[in-house]
């Protein structure tokens, strides 16, 4: 392997970290707001994006507990898979990069992404619904806004699974006729 693809191999695991990091702050911030609107909700509008959920919350609860369970839910999952993306980059063997770790944790990570997707759509859809009955939750729709971009791309990442699922076949043939 070239000094050029290990270089930007290693830029692609920092920045994965980055991300993670990211993510994780991003998702701890979401349930720290999520626990302050339950218990103080006079400090909800110095927090994190100022989600302000408390008058949906004073008309009905459970709505109020829907829509954050789905933003908390896709958080957590999108943390869940640059953490997935890490582990398959701290194992992955460029040398001999079609194993079944990889094309399991690649298989793995494709169906984390479809999750993330269809939570997001109905998430939306749920959301779409709500203005019918009076709320508001034009504050609400960045959270979701790219669900069809993750259903696509849980697609795409599943037919590189099931090369890299091929990929460890033909490599366990060619590993017997040697």
């Amino acid at each position: 392997m070239s000094t050029k693809n290990n270089f930007v191999f290693k830029a692609l695991h920092v920045i994965a970290w980055i991300i993670f990091v990211g993510l994780s702050i991003e998702a701890g911030a979401l349930i720290l707001n999520f626990i302050f609107s339950l218990f103080k909700p006079e400090f909800v509008q110095n927090l994190y994006q100022k989600l302000d959920l408390t008058d949906m919350y004073a008309v009905n609860p459970w709505i109020f507990y829907g829509m954050y369970s789905f933003i908390l839910f896709i958080a957590i999952m999108k943390a869940y898979l640059f953490y997935q993306v890490i582990m398959l980059v701290n194992k992955l063997d460029l040398t001999k990069p079609f194993s079944t770790y990889a094309a399991d944790q690649i298989t793995n990570i494709s169906y984390n992404i479809f999750s993330i997707g269809l939570i997001s759509y109905i998430a939306r859809q749920t959301a779409k619904s709500l203005p019918h009955y009076g709320f508001n939750t034009d504050t609400l729709n960045h959270f979701w806004a790219d669900s069809e971009a993750y259903i696509l791309m849980a697609a795409v990442v599943y037919v590189i699974a099931t090369i890299f699922s091929r990929g460890v076949e033909i490599q366990n043939e060619n590993d017997l006729t040697v």
